[in-house]
């Protein structure tokens, strides 16, 4: 693709900067994609690029770094299709096996984007209307310890691990799961705790120390059906340059990632891929995708990390595995159907 050359240097600023996170200038522009022009005349365009708003030039350097219009404008019109053979091979590779719930496709695939791209990497579930609870089990894990699973109608796992009280056995705890199974099967998530409440008083007759088994299912269904959000890659993203050299930005970032509602509020509609570049003070994008899930609920996978990523690749790779994905869970559904 031939560009104009204002468009050029714009383009070459932005994937410089995003390489060294250094201030861009016209030496080093000339020096890395060995431009025909005159510094001079690379000057002219950069500060006509910068009274344009494209660029800015930060108070402590000659050189310049993009702006918020300047990430916006690289993305729309500049930036080229990339995806990793890496990221190819691994996601086929995860298809292949066929052997996981959709929860664990999705988590997966989430972990794989997060070490391939050195971002923070977010699993954002369906909303719960309409899903149902399907079955509950109990896993005894030793003599003091057992975990408490769920499963929905949608295929979705939820899970918490709890000590067993002195007094109680894993019969008694048994006992319990058996009438969980009774009587909340086929009701909706989002009336679940409120149903499992009503309940302690007859769990009483069947084991003392009741309190510890609800409580473990009742912090479990809350969770799920508030949060339905998983994160990896965090340690990648807080070693990023813009985070370790400013506390502010770190303290604002930690904030972010600590807080479900806070980055849901980040997280822009229901687009199929939405791109979410931060202000000046924020340094931080978002980039989500929709993926239609089994049972016609749609997720999301979120990418989040510096102003400066790489969104050549990292654009075409979330496009990329939500594709596959969409194409395994279409294929598994004819499967089921037929």
């Amino acid at each position: 693709m031939r560009y104009r050359r204002r468009e050029l240097i714009l383009k070459y600023t932005v994937e410089l900067f995003i390489k060294t996170a250094q201030p861009v200038g016209s030496k080093s522009l000339i020096e890395n994609y060995h431009l025909d022009y005159s510094s001079a005349t690379i000057r002219a365009e950069m500060n006509a690029l910068e009274t344009q708003g494209f660029l800015e030039k930060p108070h402590t350097s000659a050189g310049r770094v993009p702006s918020k219009k300047g990430y916006e404008f690289y993305v729309a019109n500049l930036r080229e299709r990339v995806v990793s053979d890496n990221i190819r091979h691994q996601i086929q590779t995860l298809i292949e096996a066929k052997t996981r719930s959709v929860d664990e496709m999705i988590n997966q695939t989430c972990e794989i984007l997060s070490q391939m791209t050195n971002l923070v990497s977010v699993a954002l579930g369906p909303k719960t209307t309409g899903e149902v609870l399907k079955s509950v089990h109990i896993v005894p894990l030793d003599k003091h310890s057992a975990t408490a699973i769920f499963v929905t109608n949608q295929g979705y796992v939820e899970h918490k691990t709890f000590m067993i009280p002195m007094d109680s056995s894993i019969e008694e705890i048994t006992e319990v799961v058996k009438i969980f199974n009774e009587r909340l099967i086929g009701t909706k998530i989002s009336d679940v705790v409120a149903k499992m409440e009503l309940l302690r008083p007859l769990l009483k007759d069947y084991v003392v120390e009741q309190e510890v088994l609800t409580n473990a299912f009742t912090e479990a269904f809350i969770r799920y059906a508030r949060d339905r959000l998983s994160l990896y890659g965090k340690e990648s993203l807080l070693e990023q340059p813009e985070f370790i050299n400013d506390s502010e930005k770190l303290r604002k970032l930690i904030g972010i990632l600590d807080d479900p509602s806070k980055l849901r509020e980040l997280i822009i509609g229901d687009g199929e891929l939405k791109i979410n570049i931060g202000d000046a003070d924020e340094d931080l994008s978002l980039i989500s995708a929709n993926i239609q899930l089994p049972g016609d609920q749609v997720g999301q996978i979120v990418l989040v990390g510096p102003k400066r990523m790489d969104y050549n690749s990292v654009l075409w790779a979330l496009e990329y595995v939500t594709d596959e994905l969409e194409k395994y869970f279409e294929v598994e559904r004819e499967i089921n159907d037929e």
